[in-house]
């Protein structure tokens, strides 16, 4: 298994909104319904992510997000995300 990114990686806001959407647990099926988007387009966005983020599944990409601050869960893990309305990129 490939150990957390130990830097900053570049992510959309869609990609920090997919990753908080898998962290609460939805399928892509559900995230594409939620957002709005193909399945395979989820899909994409997943794969593109685990590689950036050099994590192997669902489970190492949830924990890279919360060691780097990426997501809350349950008030354990709090932190500012981007707003869904931006569309910019920007170094998270």
């Amino acid at each position: 298994m490939n150990s957390p990114s130990p830097g900053p990686v570049s992510l959309s806001n869609r990609e920090v909104q997919i990753i908080d959407l898998v962290a609460n647990g939805l399928t892509n099926h559900e995230i594409a319904t939620r957002l709005e988007i193909s399945k395979r387009t989820v899909d994409n966005h997943i794969s593109n992510i685990l590689t950036k983020t050099k994590t192997d599944n669902r489970v190492a990409l949830v924990r890279w997000a919360l060691q780097w601050g990426k997501v809350c869960l349950d008030e354990v893990n709090c932190c500012v995300l981007p707003r869904p309305d931006s569309q910019a990129n920007e170094t998270i």
